[in-house]
């Protein structure tokens, strides 16, 4: 259950977003503030108090362009913070969308605020909370895949592998030094590769998001090239494989 600061100088806008925000299940509670000062303020004495205050602060929804301190300034003081809480920028204006993730935004959301797309947001920073609070568990069983090459069953590492191929039920690793056969499903390695930096691109391809050498725009297509190899990005997977390349860059 998330803890919300939304922040933003208009009220319309702001009783808006907070109806918005208090509809949705993963939502504890929901603020608002009209303007940067008291924003900065009430974020200040929430991480001042520690994450088991009732006044604790999950995600800040913030606007961009406010009077004064902008949403951009306040997210580059709360990153001087120890544990600053995450940030979701919500703005009428589509051109500070990379300094936004350079600042490591989880997500920008375009107003006028549709319902379905601030839940998509929500769903992104309840992953991230969760991801901040759960243990770390290296199953080092991840860490290699078995493969038959005549008769001898090798283990390839994953961090070897640059991206698979789907060939039915089969899946076809590719490595700097060849490729394997594995009996495997391509849906089945993207769940179980996807904390590992594996993302899906086409029905046919997984790739490894660090071995990406360039991302191609050709008249309205998507393409990325790893190594020698070209291969096509669709339409359903191409604004969430921009969207991480932005983040990964940022970092």
């Amino acid at each position: 259950m998330l803890r919300v600061l939304a922040v933003d100088d208009e009220e319309p806008a702001l009783e808006e977003l907070l109806y918005l925000l208090r509809a949705d299940p993963r939502i504890r509670s929901a603020e608002g503030a009209t303007g940067a000062t008291e924003a900065l303020r009430r974020i200040g004495s929430a991480v001042d108090a520690g994450p088991d205050d009732p006044s604790a602060i999950d995600v800040v929804f913030l606007d961009i362009h406010m009077a004064g301190l902008t949403g951009l300034d306040v997210a580059q003081l709360l990153a001087g913070f120890a544990a600053p809480p995450l940030i979701v920028f919500v703005t009428a204006h589509e051109g500070f969308a990379v300094h936004a993730f350079d600042l490591k935004a989880v997500d920008y959301v375009l107003k006028p605020v549709r319902r379905e797309r601030l839940a998509e947001a929500v769903r992104r920073v309840a992953e991230q909370v969760q991801d901040r609070s759960a243990p770390v568990v290296h199953d080092t069983a991840q860490d290699q895949i078995a493969v038959e090459l005549g008769g001898v069953i090798r283990f390839v590492p994953v961090d070897d592998i640059a991206y698979a191929e789907a060939q039915g039920d089969y899946a076809r690793l590719h490595t700097d030094t060849g490729s394997h056969l594995v009996r495997v499903p391509l849906t089945t390695l993207e769940e179980r590769w996807r904390t590992r930096g594996f993302v899906r691109i086409h029905r046919r391809h997984l790739v490894a998001l660090g071995r990406i050498d360039e991302l191609r725009l050709d008249a309205g297509s998507m393409s990325v090239r790893i190594g020698t190899a070209e291969l096509a990005v669709s339409r359903r997977h191409s604004r969430a494989l921009r969207d991480l390349l932005m983040r990964r860059t940022s970092r």
